[in-house]
């Protein structure tokens, strides 16, 4: 199989790594990785924040959702969407710019997505494993004042590298749901409750877990994940971010 390909199938989130240093020309290559990701008119709507500071670490574990493996992690890197380079710029070069708006957002969100991905599909080629944290959006108000974010910056991920430990390395990687449910042809196709009674019943059994109930399961996993406190955290804070970006 193609080298690329093996690392994208066999790549898994990581969340328990060696007590060891990811070695300085490594890192270099990971966060460089970023820069060489496509990006929407060459603009780079993205930024890095390189957490290096310990207690920052710890820090950002608890607010992020209480996860200590993040303080324990050896990289940590926030990856913003940043508007707000490019607006400064037109501002200084007096182009008389209107303030950004919802869609120059999402298109840093992409730009800064894109270039997170690049960084995990480096780190996974050099032996180093990682972990997308998502909670990076909740708690707004604390993040803004810790990181120091301008106006026109949104957090869009965090992520962790370091290199795991066997165990990490020898788990089985969550089944995905199959490719009839997530692929159509030039149209959406949305789902009929069968297809979707069905789609997760595939998925558990690849999973090796037994089916009685597939209801209870989705109604499990919405209760914990969807309809969470976190969950609605999260939405909070991207609503107070986005607030900058509307127009009114």
């Amino acid at each position: 199989m193609n080298e690329v390909l093996e690392q994208i199938k066999s790549r898994k989130s990581m969340r328990v790594f060696e007590d060891r240093k990811i070695e300085n020309h490594i890192k270099k290559e990971i966060l460089q990785a970023a820069f060489e990701a496509p990006t929407a008119g060459a603009m780079m709507l993205y930024s890095l924040i390189d957490i290096t500071d310990e207690t920052l670490k710890e820090r950002l574990s608890v607010l992020c959702d209480n996860q200590p493996f993040i303080a324990n992690a050896p990289m940590v890197a926030i990856f913003l969407a940043d508007y707000q380079r490019w607006y400064d710029s037109f501002v200084y070069t007096n182009c008389n710019p209107r303030k950004p708006g919802e869609g120059d957002i999402l298109l840093a969100m992409a730009d800064a997505m894109v270039a997170a991905q690049n960084t995990v599909v480096a780190a996974q080629s050099l032996g180093v494993g990682s972990c997308y944290i998502g909670d990076i959006i909740e708690n707004c108000e604390q993040i803004r004042e810790i990181l120091e974010l301008p106006e026109y910056v949104i957090p869009a991920c965090m992520l962790v590298y370091g290199h795991p430990v066997e165990a990490q390395k020898n788990r089985k990687k969550p089944v995905r749901f199959e490719k009839q449910y997530i692929v159509s042809e030039n149209k959406y196709h949305r789902l009929s409750e069968e297809e979707h009674i069905e789609m997760h019943k595939v998925k558990n059994e690849g999973s090796g877990l037994k089916n009685k109930n597939i209801k209870e399961q989705v109604q499990a996993f919405c209760k914990r994940k969807y309809m969470s406190e976190f969950a609605n955290e999260m939405n909070r804070s991207a609503s107070s971010y986005l607030d900058k970006f509307r127009n009114k």
